[in-house]
């Protein structure tokens, strides 16, 4: 069944690689130019366009591309003069640090929101839960980390600076995972686990606020649609207990909506984390993309997009198992 549902997104995949080619053949600026420099000559020019293979016609070009890809051959950035692969795997762990730490952060806070609000319509909790899911949806999120540094950082100094994942004086754990925090833990070494969550926490919390309120409000509409319903009547009038009611029946039976919202989110913050990793100087494969699209280099945003596509396969695949674990009787391959 997964086997299927995998292969069923391959089109998906080719359509994404033909597509993310001929767009970056349509950007504007030319790569060779880029990097002969201002000073560079015409002749110079046109020795790195036949380095670069960009002298051959779309075809020929996109020829080779697949013939590169089928050998796990990303190209060389440009700008770094490293495989765009390595640069890829040493930067994915630094975004998905950042948007797994956000996602947690957005359901632990949305999720009881949403259902508290549900439970109390019209209370001062339902009131701030549409305050607040007002003001994620109104607020992009450059804006929203801007703001944050302002204040936390500039204003109050209870933050730190916006420079990355690590104080420049601290020395990074050694590597197991690539996730900062967890390498700190594994290695015993709380002053860099502190360091490091003290520079997570305002990045985390720009994409937090950014999916918090679609996520408390699908949680908070299912809920609503699930409390009326005749079956949770039926449990409050055999004497079952609130919490029994709440959670076990009405929950439960919201979930699958949730989940299916919590799968948006997180491709949302997929998307979210290029600006939030530029404005906080956040190493990950985001800023990367924005770099080597400012250089007009190609290999490296190609390499971007296919990342996020295979990303984004990986997360329906296991929005798929949650569907089967929240409610068995949906098919996989449905």
């Amino acid at each position: 069944m997964i086997g299927l549902r995998t292969l069923s997104a391959l089109p998906n995949l080719i359509g994404v690689l033909i597509i993310t080619f001929l767009i970056t053949r349509a950007l504007p600026g030319d790569p060779a130019a880029f990097f002969a420099g201002a000073a560079g000559s015409q002749e110079a020019v046109e020795q790195i366009r036949a380095k670069l293979g960009l002298d051959k016609s779309l075809v020929e070009q996109f020829a080779y591309y697949v013939r590169d890809l089928a050998r796990g051959d990303l190209g060389t950035a440009l700008s770094t003069g490293r495989p765009v692969l390595d640069e890829i795997l040493g930067r994915l762990p630094a975004s998905l640090e950042l948007t797994l730490s956000a996602l947690m952060l957005a359901t632990a806070i949305a999720i009881p929101l949403g259902v508290l609000a549900a439970t109390r319509p019209g209370s001062w909790i339902d009131h701030m839960c549409r305050a607040l899911t007002t003001a994620g949806v109104s607020l992009p999120t450059f804006f929203t980390g801007l703001l944050l540094a302002y204040i936390f950082y500039y204003r109050l100094g209870w933050a730190p600076a916006p420079i990355g994942r690590l104080d420049p004086y601290a020395t990074p754990p050694a590597t197991v995972t690539g996730f900062y925090l967890i390498d700190a833990a594994l290695a015993g070494d709380l002053d860099v686990f502190i360091a490091s969550a003290r520079q997570l926490i305002l990045p985390a919390l720009t994409m937090a606020l950014f999916v918090l309120a679609p996520l408390a409000r699908m949680t908070r509409a299912a809920m609503l649609g699930v409390l009326s319903a005749d079956f949770v009547r039926t449990a409050r009038a055999y004497g079952l207990s609130r919490f029994t009611v709440l959670y076990r029946y009405a929950f439960r039976n919201a979930l699958l909506p949730v989940v299916t919202t919590l799968g948006m989110v997180f491709s949302f913050l997929l998307g979210s984390n290029v600006l939030v990793e530029k404005v906080f100087a956040w190493p990950g494969i985001g800023s990367f993309a924005i770099e080597s699209l400012m250089a007009s280099d190609y290999a490296p945003i190609q390499g971007f997009v296919l990342t996020m596509g295979a990303l984004y396969v990986l997360l329906n695949l296991a929005i798929d198992i949650l569907y089967r674990i929240v409610d068995p009787r949906v098919e996989v391959s449905g």
